[in-house]
C-alpha cells in the first residue's frame, strides 16, 4: 500500500503521466524540460509468475528475465523510441504488455463506470467468462465471414448477369483462335523460315556444291590431303597423327554436307502456307493486345472467364450452400450466446450481492444495486442470434445489453447508475468493483489517482480500509489528499516542489515514520502542525494497522 501526497500543483500528476507513457500512450514534446533534448521514462516490473507477460515476451522475441524493464525516450526532434528489456519495441507492443501490468485509474477514469458500454466487460471479468466469450466470438467471426461472402456473391451475381453476354463473346473469340502456350514464338520462327525459303534454298545448294559437288569440293580436297599425309607418314611418323586429324575433318565435312542436303530437300515453297501463318500470327497478336499482352495472359484470362461463367450458371446452388452454412453456424453462435448469457445472469446476482456488502462498508447505507441484462428482438434476418423464430440484436460480445442500476436513498427504486450517482458514489462503486474483482484480476499493479474525489472525511476511513484490503492481492499506488486514507500506507511518499536559480524541480521521497506522522498531521490541520493534529495523526496510523 503505497500512498503519495503533496500540495496541489507540486507535480504528482507527473508520475501518472510517466506511467501512461510506459503503457504506450502517445507522447508529446511538451513533457520535455525546457532546454533539454529528450525526456526518458523507465519502469522496472517484477514479472515472476506473470504468465501473460512471460508468454508475450517469448512470442515477440524479447529477452526474458525475472525483471521487465520498459523505457520510453521522447525527443524534441520527434524521433521517439521505446524499449522492452533493451530491445526496440513498438507502441503497439507497449500497449499490449501494459494490459498485463498496470490497472491505472486517473482522476477521471473511474468515471468510465458512467459509460454503459463498460458494464458488460466488468461483469464478464468478475465472472471469469473469458472462455465462454471466446467460444462465442469464434462462431461470431465465422458467421460474419459467411454473411460477407453471401452479400458479396449476391452483389457479384447482379454484375455477372450484366457481363455474362460479354464474357460469352470473349470466350468464343478466344476459343475460335484457340491459342497454345509458346505458339506465338513457334509461328514467328516458321514464318521467318517460309519468308526466306528462296534464300535458304540458294544458300544451302551453294554450300552443298562447295562441300561435295564442285570440281574443287572441300570433301575431295580433304581426301587428297589425308592421302598426302599418309604418304608423308611413311617418311616421318609425326604426320600420321595429322592424318587422323584430317580424317576427322573429312568426316565432319561429310556430316555437314549430308545435313545441308537434307535441309535443302525439306525447304517448302508454299504461298498458301505462308499466308496461313501470316493470318495466324495476326490473330494471335490481336488476342494479345485485347487480353493481356501475352499468350500466357490470354490463356489465364480465358480460365478466369470460365470460372465467372461457371459461377453465373451455379449462383443459386452457391447461395443455397452458403445459406445452409449460415444457418448451421448461426445455430452454434446462438447456442454459445445463450450459454454466455445464462452465466452472465448467474454472475449478475453474485456481483449485486457482493457490491451491496462493500457499499455498506464504504458508507452508503441500505443501497440497492442491480445488474440488468436485456435482449432486444429485431426484424433483421441477418442477425447473428436466432432463438426459435425470433431474431435478436447481437455484436461481438453477445446479445446481452448489460447496465448497472443503483439506489443510494432508502425508498427509491433503482435507476441507471450513469444518471443518479454522484462523484463520490461513483468512486466508491468503482472501488467496490475493484475489491470484488481483486482475487481474479491478475494485474500486479493498481494505481488510483485521487479515487477519493467527492468522498467525505466520515467515509474516507472506510475507503482507506478497502484500498488496504486490495493491497493483499496487488501492489497499490494511491495519490490522496485525505489523512484517513494516508494513514493506511505501508510506504508513504511525499512529492515536493523546489526552485534552484530560475528552474523548478519536483522531487519525491519516502518518508520515515516520524515524517509520515508530520505529513498526515498537515493533511489534518494545514501547514501549521499542532500537538492535537500530531496526536490525531498517530491515532489514524495506529487505527489503520
Amino acid at each position: 500500500m503505497n500512498i503519495i501526497t503533496g500540495e496541489t500543483g507540486v507535480g504528482k500528476s507527473i508520475l501518472i503521466d510517466a506511467m501512461n507513457l510506459l503503457v504506450g500512450e502517445r507522447a508529446s514534446s511538451d513533457v520535455i524540460r525546457t532546454g533539454s533534448e529528450k525526456a526518458i521514462v523507465e519502469g522496472t516490473f517484477d514479472i515472476a509468475g506473470n504468465q501473460n507477460v512471460i508468454n508475450f515476451l517469448g512470442e515477440n522475441n524479447y529477452d526474458l528475465s525475472s525483471d521487465l524493464i520498459v523505457r520510453r525516450e521522447v525527443s524534441s526532434k520527434g524521433s521517439n523510441r521505446s524499449f522492452i528489456n533493451d530491445t526496440p519495441a513498438t507502441l503497439t507492443h507497449l500497449k499490449e504488455i501494459g494490459k498485463y501490468l498496470i490497472d491505472l485509474h486517473g482522476q477521471h477514469e473511474h468515471q468510465s463506470l458512467l459509460r454503459t458500454e463498460t458494464h458488460i466487460d466488468l461483469l464478464d471479468n468478475f465472472g471469469g467468462l473469458e472462455k465462454l466469450l471466446e467460444e462465442y466470438q469464434v462462431h461470431y467471426d465465422n458467421l460474419s465471414r459467411l454473411f460477407k461472402e453471401i452479400n458479396s456473391l449476391k452483389e457479384k451475381e447482379k454484375g455477372l448477369k450484366e457481363k455474362k453476354d460479354f464474357y460469352e463473346f470473349q470466350a468464343r473469340e478466344i476459343d475460335e483462335i484457340n491459342p497454345k502456350p509458346n505458339e506465338l514464338e513457334d509461328i514467328t520462327t516458321r514464318l521467318n523460315i517460309l519468308e526466306n525459303s528462296e534464300k535458304l534454298y540458294e544458300a544451302t545448294s551453294r554450300i552443298y556444291e562447295m562441300l561435295y559437288e564442285s570440281d574443287s569440293a572441300v570433301y575431295d580436297q580433304m581426301i587428297k590431303i589425308r592421302n598426302m599425309l599418309d604418304d608423308l607418314g611413311r617418311i616421318d611418323k609425326i604426320f600420321l597423327e595429322m592424318k587422323k586429324e584430317a580424317s576427322t575433318v573429312t568426316s565432319v565435312v561429310d556430316e555437314l554436307a549430308k545435313f545441308i542436303q537434307s535441309y535443302n530437300s525439306r525447304i517448302e515453297f508454299s504461298p498458301e502456307l505462308l499466308e496461313e501463318y501470316r493470318e495466324r500470327l495476326g490473330s494471335l497478336i490481336l488476342l494479345q493486345k485485347k487480353y493481356g499482352g501475352s499468350i500466357d495472359a490470354v490463356l489465364e484470362y480465358r480460365k478466369k472467364i470460365a470460372r465467372e461463367l461457371d459461377l453465373a450458371e451455379n449462383f443459386e446452388s452457391e447461395i443455397e450452400n452458403l445459406k445452409s452454412q449460415i444457418e448451421s453456424e448461426r445455430k452454434k453462435c446462438s447456442d454459445a450466446a445463450v450459454r454466455l448469457s445464462q452465466k452472465r445472469r448467474e454472475t449478475a446476482e453474485k456481483i449485486g450481492k457482493s457490491i451491496l456488502t462493500i457499499l455498506n462498508e464504504l458508507g452508503i447505507p441500505n443501497p440497492k444495486f442491480e445488474v440488468k441484462i436485456n435482449n432486444e428482438k429485431v426484424e433483421d434476418k441477418n442477425s447473428f442470434v436466432k432463438l426459435g423464430r425470433e431474431f435478436y440484436k447481437a455484436d461481438s460480445k453477445g446479445f446481452d445489453k448489460v447496465e448497472f442500476y443503483i439506489s443510494t436513498n432508502p425508498g427509491e427504486e433503482v435507476k441507471p447508475l450513469a444518471k443518479v450517482a454522484s462523484g463520490g458514489e461513483v468512486s466508491r462503486i468503482m472501488l467496490s468493483l475493484k475489491t470484488i474483482l481483486a482475487k481474479s484480476d491478475r494485474l500486479p499493479l493498481m494505481v488510483f489517482d485521487e479515487i477519493d474525489v467527492g468522498v467525505s472525511g466520515r467515509v474516507a476511513q472506510k475507503v482507506g480500509k478497502a484500498l488496504k484490503n486490495l493491497s493483499e492481492f496487488h501492489q497499490i499506488i494511491s495519490i490522496t489528499h485525505l489523512p484517513q486514507i494516508a494513514g493506511f500506507a505501508d510506504a508513504h511518499y511525499l512529492v515536493e516542489k523546489t526552485s534552484k536559480g530560475n528552474r523548478t524541480f519536483s522531487t519525491i521521497r519516502k518518508l520515515k515514520v516520524e515524517e509520515k506522522i508530520i505529513e498526515i498531521a498537515k493533511l489534518i490541520s494545514g501547514e501549521i502542525v499542532t500537538e492535537t493534529s500530531i496526536k490525531s495523526a498517530r491515532e489514524l496510523i495506529n487505527n489503520s494497522v
